[in-house]
């Protein structure tokens, strides 16, 4: 749970930074966004979820 709540934080960043920065549009910020919330209602979503959660993994055990 806490990773997802820190996920959705992280990429809701780079979502900003790309509008203020980049010139992302809000209307492709909306596209995104809905792309997303129905493609987590797909037959996919548990190797998405899967392939987040083994990358978080593999992040998280990088010792600098």
């Amino acid at each position: 749970m806490i990773l997802s709540i820190s996920g959705v934080v992280l990429l809701g960043i780079i979502v900003f930074l790309f509008f203020k920065k980049d010139g992302l549009k809000a209307s492709h910020a909306l596209v995104c966004a809905l792309f997303g919330f129905y493609l987590a209602g797909t037959a996919i979503a548990p190797s998405i979820t899967a392939g987040g959660q083994s990358l978080a993994g593999l992040l998280g055990g990088i010792n600098f």
